[in-house]
Protein backbone atom coordinates (compact mmCIF):
# COMPACT_ATOMS: atom_id res chain seq x y z
CA UNK A 1 0.00 0.00 0.00
CA UNK A 2 1.08 3.40 -0.69
CA UNK A 3 1.39 5.77 2.03
CA UNK A 4 0.64 9.13 1.46
CA UNK A 5 2.97 12.17 1.70
CA UNK A 6 3.02 15.44 2.86
CA UNK A 7 2.98 18.05 0.12
CA UNK A 8 6.72 19.58 -0.31
CA UNK A 9 6.78 23.30 0.74
CA UNK A 10 8.97 25.54 -1.62
CA UNK A 11 8.35 29.53 -1.23
CA UNK A 12 10.95 32.37 -0.40
CA UNK A 13 11.60 30.35 2.31
CA UNK A 14 13.14 27.59 0.40
CA UNK A 15 12.39 23.95 -0.10
CA UNK A 16 11.41 22.18 3.45
CA UNK A 17 9.79 18.72 3.72
CA UNK A 18 9.81 15.87 6.51
CA UNK A 19 12.70 12.87 6.64
CA UNK A 20 11.03 9.58 5.77
CA UNK A 21 7.90 10.94 3.98
CA UNK A 22 8.38 14.01 1.60
CA UNK A 23 12.20 14.77 1.76
CA UNK A 24 13.16 12.09 -0.58
CA UNK A 25 16.50 11.64 -2.37
CA UNK A 26 14.22 12.47 -5.60
CA UNK A 27 13.32 15.71 -4.23
CA UNK A 28 16.67 16.70 -2.93
CA UNK A 29 18.73 15.93 -5.97
CA UNK A 30 15.75 17.47 -8.37
CA UNK A 31 15.77 20.81 -6.18
CA UNK A 32 19.81 20.72 -6.03
CA UNK A 33 19.97 19.50 -9.55
CA UNK A 34 17.52 22.42 -10.45
CA UNK A 35 19.40 25.02 -8.63
CA UNK A 36 22.16 24.21 -11.14
CA UNK A 37 20.11 24.61 -14.34
CA UNK A 38 18.90 27.99 -12.43
CA UNK A 39 22.38 28.92 -11.87
CA UNK A 40 24.00 27.58 -14.93
CA UNK A 41 21.59 29.88 -17.18
CA UNK A 42 22.47 32.99 -15.59
CA UNK A 43 26.27 33.07 -14.31
CA UNK A 44 29.65 32.37 -15.82
CA UNK A 45 31.17 31.71 -12.29
CA UNK A 46 30.92 27.76 -11.71
CA UNK A 47 31.00 27.74 -8.21
CA UNK A 48 28.70 26.86 -5.74
CA UNK A 49 28.89 27.32 -1.67
CA UNK A 50 27.16 24.75 0.46
CA UNK A 51 26.98 24.49 4.25
CA UNK A 52 24.46 23.41 6.57
CA UNK A 53 22.92 23.26 10.39
CA UNK A 54 23.71 21.17 12.90
CA UNK A 55 20.50 19.01 12.79
CA UNK A 56 20.35 15.18 13.01
CA UNK A 57 21.00 13.51 9.15
CA UNK A 58 21.92 16.55 7.83
CA UNK A 59 25.37 15.23 6.49
CA UNK A 60 23.50 12.91 4.28
CA UNK A 61 21.62 15.59 2.47
CA UNK A 62 24.76 17.85 2.91
CA UNK A 63 26.31 14.81 0.50
CA UNK A 64 23.69 14.38 -2.22
CA UNK A 65 23.79 18.04 -2.89
CA UNK A 66 27.42 18.38 -3.04
CA UNK A 67 27.29 15.26 -5.08
CA UNK A 68 24.62 16.63 -7.38
CA UNK A 69 26.27 19.85 -8.02
CA UNK A 70 29.57 17.83 -8.86
CA UNK A 71 27.71 15.90 -11.27
CA UNK A 72 26.37 18.68 -12.54
CA UNK A 73 29.58 20.19 -13.46
CA UNK A 74 29.83 22.36 -10.75
CA UNK A 75 32.75 23.41 -8.35
CA UNK A 76 31.24 22.58 -4.84
CA UNK A 77 32.74 25.13 -2.05
CA UNK A 78 31.13 22.94 1.21
CA UNK A 79 31.58 25.06 4.49
CA UNK A 80 30.87 22.26 6.68
CA UNK A 81 28.11 22.56 9.69
CA UNK A 82 27.83 26.91 9.43
CA UNK A 83 24.83 29.12 10.50
CA UNK A 84 22.78 30.09 7.40
CA UNK A 85 24.78 33.58 7.61
CA UNK A 86 27.69 32.19 7.49
CA UNK A 87 26.70 30.53 4.23
CA UNK A 88 25.40 33.98 2.53
CA UNK A 89 28.46 35.50 3.99
CA UNK A 90 31.08 33.02 1.75
CA UNK A 91 28.58 33.07 -1.18
CA UNK A 92 29.10 36.40 -1.58
CA UNK A 93 32.56 36.90 -1.08
CA UNK A 94 33.49 33.58 -2.77
CA UNK A 95 32.00 35.13 -5.69
CA UNK A 96 29.88 32.08 -6.11
CA UNK A 97 26.85 31.81 -9.01
CA UNK A 98 25.18 30.56 -5.62
CA UNK A 99 24.80 29.07 -2.67
CA UNK A 100 22.37 26.41 -0.43
CA UNK A 101 22.46 26.43 3.16
CA UNK A 102 21.00 23.26 4.03
CA UNK A 103 18.59 23.73 6.93
CA UNK A 104 14.43 23.89 8.03
CA UNK A 105 15.90 26.56 10.20
CA UNK A 106 13.18 26.75 13.33
CA UNK A 107 11.51 23.54 12.30
CA UNK A 108 11.02 20.54 14.23
CA UNK A 109 13.54 17.72 14.58
CA UNK A 110 12.32 15.85 11.50
CA UNK A 111 12.43 18.68 9.39
CA UNK A 112 15.43 19.71 6.94
CA UNK A 113 15.09 21.77 3.62
CA UNK A 114 17.41 23.90 1.33
CA UNK A 115 17.81 27.91 1.26
CA UNK A 116 19.03 28.33 -1.91
CA UNK A 117 21.00 31.69 -2.46
CA UNK A 118 21.80 34.58 -5.11
CA UNK A 119 25.66 35.14 -6.01
CA UNK A 120 25.19 38.86 -3.51
CA UNK A 121 24.41 35.94 -0.66
CA UNK A 122 20.44 36.95 -0.12
CA UNK A 123 17.87 34.02 -0.43
CA UNK A 124 16.12 33.74 -4.21
CA UNK A 125 12.32 35.63 -4.09
CA UNK A 126 8.78 33.89 -4.53
CA UNK A 127 9.61 34.54 -8.64
CA UNK A 128 13.20 32.82 -8.64
CA UNK A 129 11.72 29.61 -6.38
CA UNK A 130 8.94 29.38 -9.05
CA UNK A 131 11.01 29.16 -11.44
CA UNK A 132 13.37 26.56 -9.68
CA UNK A 133 10.24 24.44 -9.34
CA UNK A 134 9.32 24.46 -13.01
CA UNK A 135 12.85 22.84 -13.65
CA UNK A 136 12.61 20.14 -10.59
CA UNK A 137 9.49 19.24 -12.37
CA UNK A 138 10.64 18.98 -15.50
CA UNK A 139 13.27 16.49 -14.39
CA UNK A 140 15.67 17.45 -17.19
CA UNK A 141 19.29 18.19 -15.71
CA UNK A 142 22.50 18.50 -18.06
CA UNK A 143 25.08 16.52 -16.21
CA UNK A 144 28.62 17.16 -17.07
CA UNK A 145 30.79 14.82 -18.75
CA UNK A 146 34.02 13.82 -16.85
CA UNK A 147 36.55 16.01 -18.04
CA UNK A 148 34.41 19.08 -16.91
CA UNK A 149 33.80 17.72 -13.34
CA UNK A 150 35.83 19.58 -10.88
CA UNK A 151 36.63 18.15 -7.18
CA UNK A 152 34.75 19.09 -4.41
CA UNK A 153 36.48 22.07 -2.27
CA UNK A 154 36.34 21.71 1.07
CA UNK A 155 36.91 25.66 3.36
CA UNK A 156 37.18 25.74 7.17
CA UNK A 157 37.72 29.63 7.62
CA UNK A 158 34.70 31.36 7.05
CA UNK A 159 33.26 30.89 10.57
CA UNK A 160 36.43 32.97 11.54
CA UNK A 161 36.01 35.28 8.15
CA UNK A 162 32.28 35.66 10.01
CA UNK A 163 33.49 36.75 13.64
CA UNK A 164 36.06 39.14 11.92
CA UNK A 165 33.28 40.73 9.48
CA UNK A 166 30.84 40.91 13.28
CA UNK A 167 34.06 42.75 15.14
CA UNK A 168 34.87 45.30 12.60
CA UNK A 169 31.18 46.51 12.16
CA UNK A 170 31.09 50.37 12.34
CA UNK A 171 30.86 52.00 15.72
CA UNK A 172 30.82 48.70 17.03
CA UNK A 173 32.74 49.43 20.90
CA UNK A 174 34.54 46.63 21.79
CA UNK A 175 36.62 47.84 24.31
CA UNK A 176 33.21 49.17 26.26
CA UNK A 177 31.69 45.83 25.91
CA UNK A 178 34.67 43.73 26.98
CA UNK A 179 34.93 46.30 30.13
CA UNK A 180 31.50 44.78 31.04
CA UNK A 181 32.47 41.41 31.81
CA UNK A 182 28.95 40.23 30.86
CA UNK A 183 28.26 36.33 32.29
CA UNK A 184 25.92 34.87 29.49
CA UNK A 185 23.79 31.36 29.55
CA UNK A 186 23.69 30.12 25.42
CA UNK A 187 21.27 27.64 23.91
CA UNK A 188 21.90 26.57 20.72
CA UNK A 189 19.97 23.56 20.43
CA UNK A 190 23.03 21.78 19.79
CA UNK A 191 22.90 23.18 16.39
CA UNK A 192 25.41 25.17 14.15
CA UNK A 193 25.20 28.04 16.57
CA UNK A 194 27.02 25.69 18.90
CA UNK A 195 30.47 26.63 18.41
CA UNK A 196 30.55 30.33 16.64
CA UNK A 197 28.06 31.48 19.59
CA UNK A 198 30.30 31.01 21.93
CA UNK A 199 33.39 31.94 20.29
CA UNK A 200 31.91 35.61 19.64
CA UNK A 201 31.20 35.81 23.26
CA UNK A 202 34.76 34.70 24.02
CA UNK A 203 36.01 37.79 22.00
CA UNK A 204 33.38 39.94 23.56
CA UNK A 205 35.53 39.27 27.08
CA UNK A 206 32.33 37.54 28.31
CA UNK A 207 31.93 34.77 30.98
CA UNK A 208 30.07 31.84 28.70
CA UNK A 209 28.16 29.41 30.20
CA UNK A 210 27.29 26.73 27.97
CA UNK A 211 23.87 25.15 28.36
CA UNK A 212 23.09 23.33 24.91
CA UNK A 213 26.07 23.75 22.65
CA UNK A 214 27.20 20.04 22.08
CA UNK A 215 27.17 19.68 18.44
CA UNK A 216 25.45 16.72 18.52
CA UNK A 217 22.41 17.69 16.08
CA UNK A 218 19.70 16.11 18.48
CA UNK A 219 17.83 19.09 19.67
CA UNK A 220 17.41 19.27 23.79
CA UNK A 221 13.48 21.06 22.91
CA UNK A 222 11.54 21.75 20.30
CA UNK A 223 13.81 24.60 18.81
CA UNK A 224 11.90 27.99 17.45
CA UNK A 225 13.35 30.17 20.06
CA UNK A 226 10.29 31.14 21.37
CA UNK A 227 9.48 30.97 25.16
CA UNK A 228 7.44 27.98 25.87
CA UNK A 229 10.42 26.50 24.71
CA UNK A 230 13.53 28.40 26.79
CA UNK A 231 12.23 27.36 30.48
CA UNK A 232 15.78 25.43 30.49
CA UNK A 233 17.69 28.52 29.62
CA UNK A 234 15.25 31.14 31.76
CA UNK A 235 16.49 28.24 34.92
CA UNK A 236 19.96 28.61 33.37
CA UNK A 237 20.13 32.12 33.89
CA UNK A 238 18.94 32.67 37.43
CA UNK A 239 20.68 29.56 38.44
CA UNK A 240 24.10 30.57 37.38
CA UNK A 241 23.40 34.74 38.12
CA UNK A 242 24.02 35.50 34.95
CA UNK A 243 23.41 39.01 33.32
CA UNK A 244 21.33 37.49 30.06
CA UNK A 245 20.47 34.37 28.17
CA UNK A 246 21.20 33.63 24.72
CA UNK A 247 19.00 31.41 22.47
CA UNK A 248 19.46 30.53 18.83
CA UNK A 249 17.39 28.47 16.28
CA UNK A 250 19.34 25.69 14.45
CA UNK A 251 20.50 27.51 11.32
CA UNK A 252 21.50 30.70 14.13
CA UNK A 253 19.79 33.01 12.13
CA UNK A 254 17.49 34.18 14.77
CA UNK A 255 18.46 35.72 17.88
CA UNK A 256 15.80 35.62 21.59
CA UNK A 257 17.29 36.87 24.75
CA UNK A 258 16.49 36.40 28.42
CA UNK A 259 16.80 38.83 30.95
CA UNK A 260 18.80 38.33 34.56
CA UNK A 261 15.82 37.80 35.83
CA UNK A 262 15.29 34.31 34.11
CA UNK A 263 12.19 35.89 31.96
CA UNK A 264 12.01 36.36 28.17
CA UNK A 265 12.90 39.65 26.86
CA UNK A 266 10.42 38.67 24.12
CA UNK A 267 11.63 37.97 20.84
CA UNK A 268 10.14 41.66 19.51
CA UNK A 269 12.17 43.21 21.67
CA UNK A 270 15.66 42.04 19.99
CA UNK A 271 14.81 44.16 16.70
CA UNK A 272 13.24 47.04 19.27
CA UNK A 273 16.60 47.43 20.79
CA UNK A 274 19.24 46.43 17.48
CA UNK A 275 17.08 49.83 15.40
CA UNK A 276 17.29 51.89 18.57
CA UNK A 277 21.13 51.63 18.64
CA UNK A 278 22.06 51.87 15.20
CA UNK A 279 19.31 54.97 14.97
CA UNK A 280 21.60 56.24 18.13
CA UNK A 281 24.54 55.96 16.79
CA UNK A 282 23.73 56.41 13.09
CA UNK A 283 21.47 59.65 14.22
CA UNK A 284 23.42 62.69 12.22
CA UNK A 285 22.64 60.49 9.16
CA UNK A 286 19.40 60.03 7.27
CA UNK A 287 18.16 56.76 9.29
CA UNK A 288 15.29 54.44 8.18
CA UNK A 289 14.71 50.35 8.72
CA UNK A 290 12.86 48.41 7.09
CA UNK A 291 10.54 45.52 8.85
CA UNK A 292 7.82 42.82 8.13
CA UNK A 293 4.44 43.58 8.85
CA UNK A 294 4.28 41.19 11.34
CA UNK A 295 6.83 43.04 13.46
CA UNK A 296 6.12 44.96 16.57
CA UNK A 297 4.95 49.55 16.35
CA UNK A 298 7.58 49.73 18.95
CA UNK A 299 9.70 50.05 16.41
CA UNK A 300 8.01 52.62 14.99
CA UNK A 301 7.98 54.46 18.42
CA UNK A 302 11.65 54.49 18.27
CA UNK A 303 12.26 56.01 14.84
CA UNK A 304 9.87 58.65 15.88
CA UNK A 305 12.15 59.49 18.86
CA UNK A 306 15.22 59.58 16.45
CA UNK A 307 13.17 61.17 13.45
CA UNK A 308 13.46 58.37 11.86
CA UNK A 309 11.37 56.16 9.31
CA UNK A 310 10.03 52.27 9.27
CA UNK A 311 8.99 50.50 6.46
CA UNK A 312 7.43 47.01 5.95
CA UNK A 313 7.23 44.50 3.58
CA UNK A 314 6.20 41.04 3.05
CA UNK A 315 7.38 38.44 5.50
CA UNK A 316 10.32 36.77 4.38
CA UNK A 317 13.55 37.80 4.49
CA UNK A 318 14.55 38.38 0.97
CA UNK A 319 11.20 40.78 1.56
CA UNK A 320 12.90 42.89 3.85
CA UNK A 321 15.87 42.87 2.30
CA UNK A 322 14.67 44.27 -0.85
CA UNK A 323 12.67 46.62 1.07
CA UNK A 324 16.26 47.53 2.58
CA UNK A 325 17.49 48.03 -0.46
CA UNK A 326 15.24 50.04 -2.29
CA UNK A 327 14.78 52.34 0.86
CA UNK A 328 18.28 52.26 1.41
CA UNK A 329 17.76 51.32 5.51
CA UNK A 330 20.61 51.18 7.56
CA UNK A 331 19.11 48.19 9.15
CA UNK A 332 16.21 45.89 9.35
CA UNK A 333 14.87 42.66 10.32
CA UNK A 334 12.00 40.76 11.47
CA UNK A 335 9.96 40.47 14.85
CA UNK A 336 10.92 37.02 15.32
CA UNK A 337 14.68 37.43 16.47
CA UNK A 338 15.86 38.03 12.93
CA UNK A 339 18.46 41.15 12.54
CA UNK A 340 19.67 42.04 9.40
CA UNK A 341 22.42 45.69 8.89
CA UNK A 342 23.20 46.91 6.12
CA UNK A 343 26.79 46.74 4.20
CA UNK A 344 26.64 50.37 4.47
CA UNK A 345 27.55 49.79 8.05
CA UNK A 346 29.56 46.95 7.99
CA UNK A 347 26.82 44.20 7.87
CA UNK A 348 25.52 41.85 5.30
CA UNK A 349 22.12 41.51 3.49
CA UNK A 350 20.85 38.55 5.55
CA UNK A 351 19.33 37.61 9.19
CA UNK A 352 22.30 37.09 11.53
CA UNK A 353 22.45 36.57 15.07
CA UNK A 354 25.97 37.25 16.02
CA UNK A 355 25.32 41.09 14.92
CA UNK A 356 22.39 40.94 16.56
CA UNK A 357 24.19 40.11 20.10
CA UNK A 358 27.19 41.96 19.57
CA UNK A 359 24.76 45.14 19.33
CA UNK A 360 22.49 44.35 21.90
CA UNK A 361 25.86 44.39 24.23
CA UNK A 362 26.88 47.27 22.80
CA UNK A 363 23.64 49.12 23.74
CA UNK A 364 23.59 47.55 27.26
CA UNK A 365 27.08 48.39 27.66
CA UNK A 366 26.26 52.37 26.72
CA UNK A 367 23.13 52.18 29.00
CA UNK A 368 25.00 50.44 31.77
CA UNK A 369 21.77 49.06 33.48
CA UNK A 370 20.82 45.32 33.40
CA UNK A 371 18.45 43.76 30.43
CA UNK A 372 15.45 43.67 32.64
CA UNK A 373 15.60 47.48 33.41
CA UNK A 374 15.95 47.97 29.97
CA UNK A 375 13.02 46.33 28.73
CA UNK A 376 10.91 48.21 31.10
CA UNK A 377 12.32 51.27 29.44
CA UNK A 378 11.10 50.26 25.91
CA UNK A 379 7.93 50.81 24.66
CA UNK A 380 5.55 49.01 26.02
CA UNK A 381 3.19 46.99 23.59
CA UNK A 382 1.56 42.49 24.39
CA UNK A 383 2.01 40.95 20.96
CA UNK A 384 0.64 37.09 20.82
CA UNK A 385 1.17 34.22 18.27
CA UNK A 386 -1.03 31.56 17.27
CA UNK A 387 -1.44 29.17 14.10
CA UNK A 388 -4.20 27.37 13.02
CA UNK A 389 -4.59 24.49 10.55
CA UNK A 390 -7.24 25.22 7.90
CA UNK A 391 -8.39 23.70 4.68
CA UNK A 392 -8.93 26.29 2.85
CA UNK A 393 -6.54 29.67 3.74
CA UNK A 394 -7.61 31.73 0.91
CA UNK A 395 -11.34 31.46 1.50
CA UNK A 396 -10.20 32.45 5.50
CA UNK A 397 -8.30 35.30 4.36
CA UNK A 398 -11.15 36.15 2.45
CA UNK A 399 -13.91 36.48 4.90
CA UNK A 400 -12.19 38.59 6.84
CA UNK A 401 -11.47 41.36 4.52
CA UNK A 402 -15.39 40.94 4.14
CA UNK A 403 -15.85 40.98 7.89
CA UNK A 404 -13.93 44.26 8.35
CA UNK A 405 -14.05 46.26 4.63
CA UNK A 406 -16.79 48.84 6.93
CA UNK A 407 -15.27 48.89 10.06
CA UNK A 408 -14.15 52.33 11.03
CA UNK A 409 -11.16 52.95 11.95
CA UNK A 410 -9.61 50.05 9.91
CA UNK A 411 -7.03 49.71 7.60
CA UNK A 412 -6.84 46.66 5.80
CA UNK A 413 -3.52 46.03 3.99
CA UNK A 414 -3.19 43.04 2.07
CA UNK A 415 0.13 42.33 0.60
CA UNK A 416 1.09 39.69 2.58
CA UNK A 417 -2.44 37.53 3.96
CA UNK A 418 -4.40 40.34 5.89
CA UNK A 419 -3.26 42.56 8.30
CA UNK A 420 -6.22 44.70 10.16
CA UNK A 421 -4.53 48.18 11.96
CA UNK A 422 -6.49 49.80 14.41
CA UNK A 423 -5.31 52.90 16.87
CA UNK A 424 -4.30 50.26 19.96
CA UNK A 425 -3.90 46.75 18.20
CA UNK A 426 -3.39 45.14 14.64
CA UNK A 427 -4.08 41.89 13.79
CA UNK A 428 -2.24 40.05 11.18
CA UNK A 429 -3.39 36.76 9.53
CA UNK A 430 -1.13 35.42 6.96
CA UNK A 431 -0.37 31.65 5.18
CA UNK A 432 3.29 30.52 6.69
CA UNK A 433 6.21 30.31 4.35
CA UNK A 434 7.37 26.85 6.20
CA UNK A 435 4.31 25.22 7.86
CA UNK A 436 1.02 24.18 6.37
CA UNK A 437 -0.72 26.38 9.10
CA UNK A 438 -2.05 30.25 9.17
CA UNK A 439 0.09 32.20 11.50
CA UNK A 440 -2.54 35.07 13.60
CA UNK A 441 -0.37 37.83 15.32
CA UNK A 442 -2.08 40.13 17.56
CA UNK A 443 -0.59 43.38 19.50
CA UNK A 444 -2.10 45.78 21.88
CA UNK A 445 -0.65 48.83 23.26
CA UNK A 446 -0.35 48.76 26.92
CA UNK A 447 -1.89 51.54 28.28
Amino acid sequence: MKIKSTPIIASVSGVRGILGDNLTPENITGFASAFAEYCRARYDSKSIVIGRDGRAYGDIIYSMVISSLFLSGFKVIHIGVVPTPTVQIATEESEACGGISITASHNPQKWNGLKFLNPDGTFLDAEAMEEIKKIAAKKKFFYAPLKELYPPVPETCWSNRHLDKVLNMKKLDLKKIKKKKFKIVVDAVNSSGSLIVPSLLCRLGCEVIELHTAPTGIFPHTPEPIPENLTDLCNAVIKHKADLGVAVDPDADRLVLITDKGEPFIEENTITTVINHIFRKFKSEKINATVNLSTTRSVDDIAKHYKGKIFRTPVGEINVIKGMIKNKSICGGEGSGGVIISPAIGGHYGRDCLFGIAIILNELADANISLSKYKDNLPKYKIEKTKLTIKDPAKFLRDIVKNNIKVKGCKITQTDGVKLDFKDFWVHFRKSNTEPIVRIIKETKVL
